[in-house]
């Protein structure tokens, strides 16, 4: 702008000058024309007279004193005289226009220039009373020849003007240019050096004003889309159209085993895992991949959706889906499936296989008795199962139909002594009960269940002439319930997996008392579901003590 304006500034200087230099050639050229024409004038009046009185003999006794060429003509045409030229050698001047004029009207004058434009002559011509013209001239200078004249001055005035306005304009030029550039355009309606440009700074204000908006809207756009992204347990990792990383949380990043302050690099040089890499390159070529890939933390299901804009790929969205607990539930599933049908084939194949004989009559009258006893303990055995099947059913859908109340331990301790006394006779094990009240808020029916299970548990293993004692202890916000025996134990490399599912650590002993291997089981999930906290200290031939820590109060989800 600064260039554009010293430019503009020189080129109407320079104009200027040149129209300044002209008019006041042409002014003064037409003034000393004036001038000139009037001294012809004066001259010509002069030498009339004087030659009206004396006659031809005017230019033989004493010539005019005059710097003008003087010329008598005749009424004819024909010269009579000239100063400059012998007059009989001359053309016939009647029609020379200054001539005519004079003829007709007493007076006439012209101008015309020679032939190489260079000079202008001025002719003044009067009729004398009898009737000749007696014509004057002089030689003028033309414009052209003027104007080269004087070309040595109009070059240094050039050069003068030249040289003050490239000094004016530079300083003018910086002058208007100079507010532009200090523009405070934080603040636009500030500035108030140009009138001119107020519409320009008032819409300047406006799109600021709707920029700051929508800055603070992006801004907290992306804090809530950090936080959101922060906050999730699955990894997402977005990804520019030739597979820079934009974004990538913290949960991807630790999966991934990459720095956080990787954004801008390339995705393939800072991931290290080739199955995820294969799925974004996948993705980079328009394709939707997904796979399951074991990463660190375990079991995750890659997505890798390409983000398309006008057809084109433009990113890439990487989720990471923790699906470990689904691989192991479904694992479960498949194990709690077969062993199922496992638990459930063996006592239904004695029971047919004892009723087939009986049907045959191959069992003699006698015998008749044993194997009805057999067939009936195996369908306890099998009403047992689906029992204890049903209760973890339910446990798994979290008891949400059974009702929390208040529950005294020690008294629901009786109740399971109770239920397992005749038992606990048969194998000639003693029950002892020891504390004092501990009420909690809990479930009835998940207390007594975790109380049976482990107090059957407790019988069943033991040792002849044995003991299992229960202790209930009121520890404050919490109480205390341990259930003790003096029986087999369970060696330590068992104890972390006699909660699972018809795990048993000597499966042909547990078949022989009836156990359905789902005792232990329904208790980790009552006391998981009652909020408490399950402990088991066991050795091989020292018995086992099974440690639950309920809280007394509680927020119950239903």
């Amino acid at each position: 702008m600064t260039k554009r304006i010293f430019r503009t500034i020189i080129a109407v200087a320079l104009v200027v000058l040149l129209a300044s230099l002209v008019l006041i050639a042409g002014a003064l050229y037409s003034y000393f024309n004036t001038i000139q024409f009037h001294r012809l004038q004066e001259e010509t009046a002069l030498i009339a007279q004087n030659l009206t009185r004396e006659g031809s003999d005017y230019f033989q006794n004493s010539p005019p004193s005059t710097t003008c060429r003087v010329t008598w003509i005749a009424s004819d045409g024909s010269v009579l005289y000239d100063s400059l030229s012998d007059n009989a050698a001359m053309e016939n001047h009647l029609s020379r226009e200054e001539v005519i004029q004079a003829l007709q009207t007493g007076y006439g004058e012209s101008a015309r220039y020679s032939d190489t434009l260079l000079e202008r002559y001025l002719y003044v011509a009067q009729r004398l009373p009898d009737g000749t013209v007696l014509r004057l001239s002089s030689a003028q200078s033309s414009v052209l020849n003027l104007m080269l004249g004087i070309s040595r001055f109009i070059c240094v005035v050039l050069a003068l003007a030249i040289v003050l306005s490239m000094f004016l304009a530079n300083h003018l030029s910086r002058a208007i240019v100079k507010p532009i550039n200090e523009l405070n355009l934080d603040d636009p309606l500030s500035n108030r050096d140009y009138e001119e440009i107020q519409p320009l700074l008032r819409r300047l204000d406006a799109q600021q004003n709707r920029l700051r908006i929508q800055d603070m809207e992006l801004g907290q756009k992306r804090r809530e889309f950090e936080a959101v992204t922060r906050a999730l347990s699955e990894g997402l990792v977005l990804l520019g159209s030739t597979g820079t990383i934009l974004s990538i949380n913290p949960a991807a990043a630790r999966l991934l085993s990459v720095t956080p302050n990787c954004l801008g690099a390339d995705f393939s040089v800072a991931n290290q895992n080739p199955d995820v890499a294969t799925l974004v390159e996948q993705a980079l070529t328009g394709t939707k991949a997904e796979a399951t890939v074991i990463l660190e933390d375990g079991a995750y299901l890659a997505a890798a959706s390409p983000v398309k804009s006008q057809g084109a790929v433009s990113g890439v969205v990487l989720l990471l889906f923790d699906v470990t607990q689904k691989r192991q539930a479904e694992q479960l599933r498949r194990e709690f499936t077969a062993n199922v049908s496992h638990e459930l084939k063996t006592p239904l194949h004695v029971i047919s296989g004892y009723a087939e004989l009986m049907k045959s009559g191959m069992v003699p009258q006698q015998d008749m008795a044993v194997f009805s006893d057999k067939i009936y303990n195996q369908a306890q055995q099998l009403i047992r199962l689906v029992e204890d099947i049903l209760r973890l059913s339910r446990l798994d859908e979290g008891a949400a139909d059974m009702q929390w109340t208040a529950v005294d331990l020690y008294e629901a301790a009786q109740s399971a002594m109770a239920s397992v006394a005749s038992s606990a006779e048969l194998n000639r094990v003693r029950l002892h009960l020891e504390g004092d009240r501990a009420v909690v808020s809990a479930i009835p029916q998940l207390v007594s269940a975790v109380l049976f299970n482990l107090t059957d548990n407790a019988v069943k293993y033991n040792k002849p002439g044995g003991s299992v004692t229960i202790r209930v202890k009121d520890l404050g916000s919490q109480a205390l319930l341990m259930v003790s025996d003096t029986g087999i134990g369970i060696p330590k490399e068992h104890q972390e997996r006699v909660f699972e599912r018809f795990y048993r650590v000597d499966k042909s002993h547990s078949r022989e008392i009836g156990g359905t291997g789902l005792g232990l089981s329904i208790v980790k999930h009552g006391v998981m579901i009652l909020g408490g906290q399950l402990r088991l200290t066991s050795a091989p031939g020292k018995g086992t003590t099974v440690e639950v820590r309920f809280p007394k109060e509680q927020t119950q989800t239903q």
